[in-house]
C-alpha cells in the first residue's frame, strides 16, 4: 500500500482548502493508498519558529514525510505566495527529503491572478528539497469551493475534473 502524506500549510482548519484536501483524500483511499494529513498548524508554534529539531512533534512530522511514497503540499495563497506557516515547516525539512517522491501541489486563492504561485513560489523550494517529480498541481479559486452544513464542502465541476486528473496522474506514478 502506498503512503501519501498531505502537508497542509493552512493556519485554519476551516479553510476552503480542506474541500480540496478531503476530496483528494477520498480519491486516494478509494485507489488503495494510505493517506495521512499533516496539519502544520497543529505543531507547536515555538518549535516551528525556533527550528527545534529535537521537538518530538517535529521529529514525528518529519518522519511522516520520510516514510511517504508521495507528498501533497497544500496551502492557501496569501500575498501572492504560499502561507508563511508552510514555509516555516519546509525550512525544517531535510535537504533531500523529497528525492524520489512525486509531489502534488494543491493551492487555493481568492483570484486567478495568483495562478502561477505554484510555479514561481513553491516549485523552487520543492526542488531545493530534492523534489524532481513535481506534478502540475491544482490551483483553485475559493469561489469554486462551497462550505456545506456539517463541515462538508461542495466543489465545482471544473475543480472536480482537475482534482481527479491530478490524482489519477499521482496514482499512475504510485502504481495504484
Amino acid at each position: 500500500m502506498s503512503k501519501v502524506v498531505i502537508l497542509s500549510g493552512s493556519p485554519s482548519t476551516h479553510s476552503r482548502l480542506y474541500g480540496l484536501i478531503h476530496y483528494t483524500t477520498e480519491q486516494l483511499r478509494e485507489a488503495g493508498a494510505e493517506v495521512t494529513l499533516l496539519n502544520v498548524v497543529d505543531l507547536p508554534a515555538e518549535d516551528l519558529i525556533k527550528a527545534n529539531f529535537n521537538s518530538p512533534d517535529v521529529i514525528a512530522a518529519l518522519a511522516l514525510i520520510a516514510a511517504a511514497d508521495a507528498v501533497i503540499v497544500a496551502s492557501p495563497v496569501y500575498k501572492a505566495a504560499y502561507s508563511g506557516l508552510l514555509k516555516i515547516f519546509l525550512d525544517l525539512v531535510p535537504q533531500e527529503a523529497l528525492r524520489g517522491k512525486p509531489v502534488l501541489p494543491l493551492f487555493i486563492g481568492g483570484t486567478l491572478a495568483h495562478l502561477l504561485v505554484i510555479d514561481y513560489a513553491l516549485k523552487p523550494v520543492l526542488s531545493a528539497l530534492g523534489g524532481r517529480h513535481i506534478l502540475g498541481g491544482v490551483y483553485a479559486v475559493d469561489q469554486w469551493v462551497e462550505r456545506l452544513p456539517g463541515g462538508a464542502y461542495g466543489l465545482s465541476e471544473e475543480l472536480i475534473v482537475r482534482l481527479e486528473r491530478s490524482v489519477k496522474e499521482l496514482n499512475e506514478l504510485l502504481k495504484l
